[in-house]
């Protein structure tokens, strides 16, 4: 036994002393890997909240000194504000998702429900993932080739083109969502005889109904932002109008014309509807968040 264990321990010794080398080794990759991955979120979250405190500093000064809620865009050097392009923006936006949400809502049902197998599934999913990472700038021209360029500018135009943006979220969303909710409950409303179309409205989409509604407040936040589609189809308008058959005034735009202008009034206002977007786009992500947590808890 005293030979057998000698030879034991002489045979173990070079492989943990091995073993030392190796784990010494790969806690000092550990180590390097964690500190580029700090040193980048560092990186970024400096440029971040400067962005964030130069936009808040420079956005509520804007917000002081114009009356940005009741007086309309200005002419250069004069007071005025914003009315005219944030009822305008709420109105395309608003439009743009009311006609591509129930677009996504239900191409994503059937994706999720109706098309295992189904070739025209995969045809839906492969168009969908192309319009999902088409640059907005090219959705822009579409529309700018099919509804403006034969007519005229107009904010039915712009919505068509949000909408356009909408529909791929909305169908990434809900057919992740639908697919999340258990495959017992489907059995379980199978075995109790209930057809497939009160299957979907009554368990189904009631179980992912908060992963719905994000993925809606998502998309709507997408489309606050974008200035490219609204560039090319509704364009802007200096005056206050609820016609969407013309010209529109919005917000993107409205930052864009006057960020380029030499008139600090001009200035001052694209700060503040920067600001606002800002605002706009983070109270929808956190509601977003809030409500897909939800869900879980």
């Amino acid at each position: 036994m005293t030979a057998l264990s000698a030879i034991t321990q002489a045979s173990t010794k070079p492989i943990m002393a091995s073993d030392q080398r190796l784990y010494r080794r790969r806690r000092l990759w550990n180590k390097v890997g964690l500190g580029f991955a700090a040193s980048a979120m560092i990186f970024g979250l400096f440029w971040l909240s400067w962005i964030l405190i130069t936009l808040g500093v420079e956005g509520f000064s804007g917000l002081v000194q114009m009356p940005v809620f009741t007086a309309d865009t200005p002419p250069p050097m004069t007071d005025g504000g914003l009315r005219n392009v944030i009822v305008g923006s709420l109105m395309i936006a608003g439009s743009g998702l009311f006609i591509g949400a129930p677009i996504g809502l239900l191409a994503g049902i059937y994706l999720a429900e109706f098309s295992h197998g189904n070739w025209l599934g995969q045809v839906i999913r492969f168009l969908n993932d192309i319009l999902l990472s088409a640059p907005s700038i090219v959705i822009g021209l579409f529309i700018y080739a099919i509804l403006v360029k034969n007519y005229s500018f107009s904010g039915w135009a712009g919505a068509c083109a949000l909408a356009l943006i909408v529909i791929p979220v909305v169908v990434r969303t809900t057919e992740s969502m639908l697919l999340l909710v258990p495959n017992t409950l489907r059995e379980a409303a199978y075995a109790l005889g209930t057809p497939k179309w009160k299957l979907v409205l009554g368990v189904t989409i009631k179980a992912a109904r908060a992963g719905l509604i994000t993925g809606v407040l998502l998309a709507f936040a997408r489309i606050t932002g974008e200035t490219a589609p609204l560039l090319f189809t509704a364009l802007n308008n200096q005056y206050f109008s609820l016609d969407m058959s013309n010209a529109m005034g919005n917000m993107p735009n409205t930052i864009y014309q006057f960020a380029m202008s030499p008139y600090d009034n001009w200035h001052t206002l694209a700060w503040a509807a920067a600001l606002l977007i800002t605002l706009t786009v983070l109270t929808l992500n956190v509601a977003a968040r809030y409500i897909g947590g939800k869900e879980y808890n």
